[in-house]
């Protein structure tokens, strides 16, 4: 029977792609990670990573990690009840969300979660809309910031609102318009991005009865903004991802647009960590003061501090670093 100790340094070998960040993530020495990893896989039927030129999860590791990782939840969320019953908030949430998220609205809620309870530490995973409910329900991470859940889940609240804008060049011809038509926005090269907002800006398009042809489509989200300030074309983004763009791009509001709603909730098939509920409850919702994210976009009504967050890797779910996406 593995133990929990096994089962952590599987996930963070796989997380981390490495056993001497694994070994750094859990605060042991390296040597004691590819013993705890061996002894794991003498257990099984066959290795559990390939060790050839990093550490890659088999075939039978895939199979294995949703298992171990519900495991661990459930280990964390029975140490989290104990604290609690004891009148304390002190344990690790994970928490998933979008790029666009992690970077423009984490940083300000991770500090304010920081002040409020110091005890609690949330660890970001960065994934795409569909990721989400999947990575909840099955134990991967406690709780998800959500794009657009309907209906709201029990027990969630509405964190911020943004709306979609265009992503122009700051040299482009309606770079200092105030609003831009979608119909003429469309008309220099859409780009899109397949693992974040395209089905958000195809919705845009079939409320305004436009068709949607875009004119080249990109996987990560970085790709999209590095073709537009090349020049290459267009894009439109929730105003949030302003927190991402470089200094020779702007967001101009579009008509018409669309506005994005943002849930923080835990899953909805399984029990809640209990740090989730106390999460949820220390942050401000949607109609409570707030800042804008970044000069010229629309109003998003949070608290907090500056600064973008990164999650994981392209793995899944991993640790604390990791590439943007969306």
């Amino acid at each position: 029977m593995p133990t929990l100790a096994q089962l952590r340094v599987l996930v963070a070998v796989v997380d981390t792609g490495s056993f001497t960040q694994a070994a750094s993530t859990l605060g042991i020495s390296q040597s004691a990670v590819s013993h705890a990893l061996a002894a794991l896989e003498r257990e099984g039927p066959g290795p559990l990573v390939d060790r050839s030129g990093g550490a890659t999860p088999t075939a039978l590791a895939h199979r294995l990690l949703p298992h171990a990782r519900s495991a661990l939840a459930s280990a964390d969320a029975f140490a989290a009840e104990q604290a609690a019953f004891a009148g304390r908030a002190d344990g690790t949430v994970r928490l998933a969300a979008v790029p666009t998220v992690c970077q423009g609205l984490l940083p300000r809620l991770l500090r304010d979660w920081a002040t409020r309870l110091p005890d609690v530490r949330v660890q970001v995973f960065e994934g795409d809309d569909d990721e989400m409910p999947r990575w909840l329900e099955v134990g991967t991470v406690d709780a998800a910031v959500l794009v657009d859940p309907r209906p709201v889940p029990d027990g969630g609240r509405v964190v911020a609102r943004d709306e979609y804008r265009a992503i122009l060049r700051r040299d482009h011809p309606y770079a200092g318009e105030q609003v831009i038509d979608l119909a003429e926005l469309g008309e220099d090269g859409l780009l899109v991005s397949t693992g974040g907002c395209e089905a958000q800006v195809r919705r845009l398009h079939a409320d305004a009865d436009l068709s949607f042809r875009p004119a080249q489509h990109v996987r990560e989200l970085a790709t999209l903004v590095r073709m537009v300030a090349e020049g290459i074309g267009v894009s439109i983004m929730p105003s949030l991802g302003g927190a991402m763009l470089p200094p020779e791009l702007v967001m101009v509001p579009l008509a018409p647009t669309r506005t994005r709603e943002l849930v923080l909730t835990g899953p909805s098939q399984r029990p809640w960590h209990p740090l989730v509920r106390t999460l949820v409850e220390a942050t401000d919702p949607a109609d409570a003061a707030g800042a804008q994210p970044c000069e010229g976009c629309a109003p998003v009504t949070v608290r907090g501090s500056d600064g973008p967050t990164r999650g994981p890797g392209r793995t899944g779910p991993t640790g604390p670093a990791g590439p943007p996406r969306r």
